[in-house]
C-alpha cells in the first residue's frame, strides 16, 4: 500500500520534493532535545523509495531537496546568531542562511546521484547508497575546514543503536541506519523471502548493539573526582565591553568561592576576557586561592602572542596541578599546561578570504574572529593529578581530532563553549548531544561547562550525571568515576565503519539486489 502511494507521488515531480523537504525536515525531531529516535528508520526508508525509481539527475535534485529540508530545519538556530550578530538586515541574515543551506544540500544530493548512477550500470549495487553517503558526508565534514554538524547518527545517541558508538563511532551508526533503511525498503518493494533478509539484518545490528559494548575492555576504578562546573551567563552583548572585564571575571568568583573543596573546577571558554598575559595579577590570585584549598581551576582565556600579534583561544589550568596539595606549580605565562584550540570556526573564528568578506558586512567582523590554529595534537591538561583531553566549543564535533588527543591514560574528555550565540534554540542541545556521542565512543566520562548552556557531565557511556539549568548564573557538581581501558573505536578509529561502508558495494544479500533487476527497463518519472 505504501509503495502503490509513493509511486503515484512520484509521478508529479514538484509535489516528490515537497514531500522530500518534509520528510528532511522530520529528521530534526530525531536529535537533540526531542530525541524521537526512531524517525530515521521511518523518514530513510520513504526517502530510498522515492528517489530508488528515479534517474541520476532527477536523484540529485531530489537529495537536494530532502537535504534543504534536513539541514535547513536541522541548523536553523543559526539564523538566531546571524540575526542577533551579524548586523544585517532580516532579509539579508535569510539569505545568507539560505545560501549556506544550499550549499550543505549539494552533498546529500551528491550521494544520491552518485547511487543511481552507479546502480543502473552495475548488478547488486543497491547497497552501494551506504558507501556514496559515506564519501559525501566525508568531504562535507572536510572541505572548507568542514562543516560535519547534524550526521545521521548521532541521532541515535539516546536509542538502542547507540551501543554501537564505542565500536564503530557515528560515523558507524550512520552506516548502520542506512543499511536498515536499505532493507526496509527493499522489504517494502519485494516478497516475503526478502522481508525475513530485512528483519535479519535488523536483528543482527540491534543484536551487535547489545553485545558489543559488553565486550569493550572498560572498567571503571575506584578512584572518583569532584567536578564543579561554574556557569556564568554573561550576556554576550556585554561580554567583550572593555568596562566588563572585571564584573565578569566578579561573578565567576563569586560563584566560585564557596565551592574550592571540589578536586576540579571549570569555567567556561572565554570565561575570563581580559587577554593573557595582561590579567596576570588576577590568574595569580585565583591560582593561589585554588591551590590553597587543594583545587585545579580550569578556565577559557585569550592567550594574546604580542610579539607576533597572535590570538588563540585557549584553556588554561590554575591551582593544583599535579594533585599535591600548595602551590606545587605557581601561575606564569606560557606555562605548557594549557591547550589551544586547534579547529576553529568559520566567521566566527577566522574569516576565509577576509580581505575580501570583511569590507561586505558587519557579519565577517566579528569580535574575536583573528584566532591562530594550535595544534592538532596537543598534550593532556594536567589538573589535581588528572588527565583532560581538551576541545574547545566546535572542535568536539570533530571525532578524529578529539580520538588522537585520548590515551589510555587520559581520564575524563573536557570540553568548553560559549552557546550564548545560539540564544534559545535547539542548537546548544544538538552541541550538547554531539559532546556525548565522543563519550560514548572513547569510554571516558566527560567534562562540559558553557556560558549559558547546556553545562553537564556524563558518564563513559554519555548518560548525564548532572546538567545546569539554562539561562542561569549557577554551578553543578559531580563524582565523576575514573575509567580504565581502551574501546574498540579509540582503538581502531574509524577503519570498520569505513569498511563497513565499502561493504556495502559487495552482493551481500542476492534478494535484495532483485529489487534493481530490470532497472534498464525502468519507467523515468517527471
Amino acid at each position: 500500500m505504501i509503495h502503490k502511494r509513493l509511486e503515484a507521488l512520484n509521478q508529479v515531480g514538484w509535489l516528490r520534493h515537497i514531500v522530500l523537504v518534509l520528510l528532511g525536515t522530520s529528521l530534526t525531531f530525531a536529535y537533540s532535545p526531542y530525541t524521537l529516535t526512531y524517525l530515521p528508520l521511518l523518514v530513510l526508508p520513504c526517502v530510498v523509495l522515492l528517489i530508488k525509481p528515479l534517474k541520476p539527475k532527477q536523484a540529485f535534485r531530489a537529495g537536494f531537496f530532502f537535504g534543504l529540508g534536513w539541514l535547513g530545519a536541522g541548523l536553523s538556530w543559526i539564523l538566531v546568531s546571524i540575526d542577533t550578530y551579524g548586523g544585517m538586515p532580516l532579509i539579508a541574515d535569510i539569505a545568507v542562511l539560505g545560501l549556506l543551506i544550499a550549499y550543505l544540500a549539494l552533498f546529500p544530493a551528491l550521494a544520491f546521484y552518485s547511487w543511481r548512477k552507479l546502480s543502473l550500470k552495475v548488478p547488486y549495487a543497491y547497497f552501494s547508497l551506504v558507501l556514496f553517503w559515506f564519501l559525501s558526508e566525508w568531504l562535507r565534514g572536510w572541505l572548507f575546514t568542514g562543516f560535519p554538524w547534524l550526521q545521521l547518527g548521532y541521532t541515535q545517541t539516546d536509542a538502542w543503536l547507540g551501543g554501537l558508538a564505542s565500536t564503530i563511532g557515528q560515523r558507524g551508526i550512520t552506516a548502520v541506519l542506512w543499511f536498515i533503511a536499505l532493507s526496509i525498503a527493499a522489504a517494502v518493494v519485494g516478497s516475503l523471502r526478502c522481508r525475513i533478509y530485512a528483519a535479519l539484518m535488523l536483528l543482527v545490528f540491534f543484536t551487535a548493539s547489545y553485545i558489543l559494548p559488553k565486550l569493550q575492555p572498560l572498567h571503571r576504578t575506584d578512584t572518583k573526582t569532584s567536578v564543579l562546573l561554574v556557569q556564568g551567563n554573561i550576556s554576550q552583548t556585554l561580554k567583550w565591553q572593555a568596562d566588563q572585564q572585571w564584573p565578569n571575571i566578579l561573578r565567576y568568583l563569586d560563584l566560585t568561592r564557596p565551592n574550592y573543596q571540589h578536586d576540579i573546577i571549570v569555567w567556561p571558554e572565554s570565561a575570563i576576557t581580559a587577554l593573557e598575559p595582561y590579567a596576570d595579577d588576577v590568574l595569580s590570585t585565583i591560582d593561589q586561592s585554588a591551590a590553597m584549598n587543594g583545587a585545579a581551576l580550569i578556565s577559557g582565556i585569550i592567550d594574546y602572542q604580542s610579539t607576533r600579534d597572535q590570538f588563540y583561544n585557549t584553556m588554561i589550568v590554575l591551582g593544583d596541578e599535579s594533585g599535591i596539595d600548595g602551590f606545587d606549580t605557581p601561575y606564569q605565562y606560557g606555562s605548557s599546561n594549557r591547550y589551544q584550540k586547534h579547529h576553529l570556526l568559520p566567521i566566527g573564528e577566522f574569516v576565509p578570504f577576509e580581505n575580501l568578506l570583511r569590507p561586505i558586512a558587519p557579519l565577517f567582523n566579528l569580535p574575536m574572529s583573528s584566532f591562530q590554529r594550535g595544534e592538532y595534537i596537543q598534550p593532556n591538561l594536567l589538573a589535581n593529578g588528572h588527565r583532560l583531553a581538551a576541545a574547545i566549543c566546535y572542535e568536539i564535533v570533530f571525532a578524529d581530532q578529539v580520538r588522537a588527543n585520548v590515551s589510555a591514560d587520559t581520564d575524563y574528555l573536557i570540553t568548553v563553549s560559549n552557546d550564548t550565540w545560539f540564544g534559545d534554540s535547539h542548537g546548544p542541545w544538538q552541541h550538547m548531544q554531539i559532546a556525548r556521542m565522543r563519550a560514548m565512543e572513547l569510554g571516558r566520562p566527560l567534562i562540559r561547562s558553557t556560558n549559558n548552556g547546556v553545562s553537564a557531565m556524563t558518564d563513559e557511556q554519555g548518560r548525564i550525571i548532572a546538567i545546569a539549568p539554562q539561562f542561569k548564573a549557577t554551578t553543578v557538581s559531580a563524582e565523576l568515576p575514573v575509567v580504565r581501558g581502551t574501546t574498540l573505536f579509540q582503538q581502531w578509529g574509524n577503519w570498520p565503519a569505513d569498511l563497513l561502508a565499502v561493504l556495502s558495494l559487495l552482493p551481500l544479500i542476492r534478494l535484495f539486489n532483485r529489487t534493481d533487476r530490470g532497472q534498464s527497463q525502468e519507467k523515468s518519472v517527471q
